[in-house]
């Protein structure tokens, strides 16, 4: 029997989450215009932040581009923000829109070469632990010349395809078969086991990836985009502003690689699963089975995507334009070399990018809330009112806090604004500047790992189609970063207070 319109309405509300979810949006909707007549406009805009994150911590429950879009609309229609100034965040951050855009879609052609490459590794390493270390240094050494949405792509898109190979043989079918990974019943009952450990595999290694972006992003100015922007303000060269950060991202790089192995060794915070035989095996009967049916065409697409690849490597490492554009160019000459001429064909690269896009350009409204409101303003002006190393230390530790509930970049652009103001008004000295831009720099990269809302490539692993299949939450990508939050941010804040 049809459901009444009224009972309609109200199940098409964010679609299939929970009823208790649906009710904690209503909630927030109806509670914010309460708290804005109340408390004001500042607490008003902190209870939207909150509410923004829960939409991300509950990310497996409903996407968070819509309720957070509805919350970003209400922050609008209430005046804690304009539609202009939302639009002023977004264009601020076009770079990275662009980046999205076509970078992820360009990697998208490249994943043949990737799972070919990545396929040998894996079954080549037998040590975990190497493996682990490999993943997380790569992707270190990676991010520091290209960028760590770029790299995060990378390795989405290979675990993607180890989850996609086995859970396609698990549920009995051929190898050209399709299939739908998300779809668990089809797996067979003696593979249940196997596929829970080797989502837990998985895990590990991306999250042992996404903090090797984290390391590595923070110690060039080409890693991050505010990076880019703080070597501007300081009049920093490329090896002058990796000279700066060495003190602190050389201790903290080795305290990293560190953590990976210890965490390795201990088995701690859901680390140390190993890959089992049978899944082992069933990669290897894969890859042999590939190996002995590759095509000379195919090899050909291989060999193509593999030169393509070391022309994205270049362009990025010596910035030859911006990332955005190259991955267009990457799209364009992956396509044309390799035989990808239909509209069909392209779109299906860009179905993992746009979602992430329009989630971003919603954050960004949030991010203008704070702006608007003048949220982090206080803590600036506390900040100010020290003196000389606990000054410094203070700047890292407001800039780490603040990056993990709000964008690094934004939290970034505030502050080294602010010093610079400080600097040119003759408030402080240039050596001041210099130790206060070191630890704007380290405190936005390094403490925000601690939630994915704090790093880019964070948050685009967690709303990717990868997240789900293996089961990686908000909650769970907070306990796992938990270790590397608690050991890089400490080094990080000694080396800012003994070493600058």
């Amino acid at each position: 029997m049809d459901m009444s319109l009224q009972r309609a309405f109200i199940h098409n509300f964010l679609g299939n989450s929970p009823t208790w979810y649906k009710l904690t949006i209503v909630g927030f909707l109806v509670a914010n215009p309460l708290i804005l007549m109340v408390a004001g406009p500042e607490i008003a805009g902190w209870a939207l932040v909150g509410e923004f994150i829960f939409t991300l911590a509950m990310a497996l429950k409903c996407y968070p581009l819509q309720p957070g879009g509805l919350l970003a609309i209400e922050a609008v229609l209430m005046g804690l923000t304009t539609a202009e100034a939302v639009y002023h965040e977004a264009e601020h951050n076009f770079p990275v829109i662009m980046l999205l855009m076509f970078m992820v879609a360009g990697i998208f052609f490249l994943k043949d070469m990737l799972l070919f490459s990545f396929t040998k590794i894996l079954l080549g390493i037998r040590s975990k632990k190497l493996l682990a270390l490999l993943f997380c240094g790569v992707a270190a050494v990676l991010s520091a010349f290209l960028d760590a949405l770029t790299v995060t792509a990378v390795v989405i898109a290979v675990a993607e395809g180890f989850y996609g190979i086995y859970h396609k043989v698990a549920s009995g079918k051929n190898y050209d078969h399709s299939h739908d990974s998300s779809d668990d019943e089809q797996v067979h009952e003696l593979h249940h086991d196997d596929l829970l450990q080797f989502r837990a595999f998985l895990r590990n290694l991306m999250m042992h990836a996404a903090v090797g972006t984290a390391l590595g992003g923070v110690t060039t100015m080409v890693g991050e985009p505010q990076n880019l922007l703080i070597a501007e303000e300081a009049g920093w060269e490329f090896v002058e502003f990796a000279v700066r950060m060495a003190p602190v991202t050389v201790p903290v790089f080795a305290i990293g690689l560190l953590t990976c192995l210890l965490l390795e060794l201990t088995g701690w915070f859901g680390y140390g699963v190993e890959l089992r035989p049978a899944v082992r095996d069933i990669l290897k009967a894969y890859d042999d089975h590939e190996s002995a049916s590759r095509s000379n065409r195919q090899w050909a697409m291989i060999i193509t995507q593999a030169l393509v690849a070391m022309v994205l490597v270049f362009a990025l490492a010596f910035h030859l334009a911006e990332v955005g554009i190259i991955g267009l160019v990457v799209i364009v000459l992956a396509t044309a070399l390799n035989g990808v001429t239909s509209e069909h064909q392209i779109g299906h690269a860009f179905e993992e990018a746009l979602p992430f896009t329009t989630l971003l350009v919603v954050f960004f409204g949030i991010v203008a809330v704070i702006d608007q409101q003048n949220l982090f303003g206080p803590i600036i002006t506390w900040v100010f009112t020290l003196e000389g190393k606990m000054q410094t230390a203070m700047f890292y530790v407001a800039n780490g806090l603040l990056s993990m509930i709000s964008d690094n970049v934004f939290v970034a652009t505030i502050y080294i604004s602010q010093v610079k103001e400080a600097l040119d008004a003759g408030q402080i000295s240039r050596e001041a500047f210099e130790m206060m831009a070191v630890a704007i720099n380290t405190g936005t990269n390094i403490p925000s790992v601690a939630t994915p809302n704090g790093q880019a490539a964070f948050l685009f692993l967690l709303t990717s189609a990868l997240a789900p299949l293996i089961r990686l939450s908000y909650g769970r990508m907070v306990w796992m970063a938990l270790p590397y939050t608690i050991t890089m941010s400490i080094t990080g804040l000694l080396a800012v207070y003994y070493l600058l």
